[in-house]
């Protein structure tokens, strides 16, 4: 935000509380960007460790951040990337993770993250893309905004591409399969 801010960009900025955001969005970032949420204490050893290989493959640089870390990073830290911010980012997370029940650091990232286009936050993407409140987000809705999360500024969940719409059929399936599995379950309403 402090970034669009400082250059001139429009923000679209409301904070929400979690009983008021489409459960839809919870279960949909956890199939999207952290599916052992519940389970870690911060860092997802399994997909960090995957993440390496590739890299040791040769193969494209793949994202192993979890919703606590994106938190951390979120909220308090500038985008800038370096291995010092990346050491910051890693004592923060382990910070939340103990300070803060799952419950509050999901309500902390749907309300801050990065939804593309100056929408910060569910609420103001929600409004921005779907004319409708957090609360009142389908399960559609939500499952285009967590595809878009890799790359916001260039993907659109209202006018998806081929990437968007098949990714969010793909997310749809996993939001049952996150349900169905209890990957929600620190969370579940």
């Amino acid at each position: 935000m402090l970034g669009d801010l400082l250059t001139g960009n429009a923000v679209h900025y409301s904070w929400t509380r979690y009983e008021d955001i489409s459960y839809s969005l919870a279960r949909a970032v956890i199939a999207s960007e952290d599916e052992n949420f519940c389970s870690h204490h911060g860092f997802d050893w399994r997909s960090i460790d995957k993440a390496i290989k590739a890299g040791e493959r040769g193969k494209r640089l793949r994202g192993a951040s979890t919703i606590s870390q994106q938190t951390a990073r979120s909220v308090f830290l500038l985008p800038v990337r370096s291995w010092v911010r990346k050491g910051v980012e890693a004592w923060l997370t382990v910070l939340i993770e103990a300070l803060w029940p799952k419950e509050r650091i999901l309500t902390v990232y749907l309300n801050v993250v990065d939804w593309g286009h100056g929408n910060f936050g569910a609420e103001a993407a929600g409004r921005d893309y779907f004319h409708v409140s957090a609360s009142a987000l389908t399960p559609r809705d939500a499952a285009r905004l967590a595809a878009i999360l890799p790359d916001p500024d260039d993907w659109h969940p209202v006018h998806p591409g081929p990437y968007v719409a098949s990714r969010s059929v793909t997310l749809l399936a996993r939001m049952a399969a996150v349900t169905r599995d209890g990957l929600d379950m620190c969370v579940r309403r």
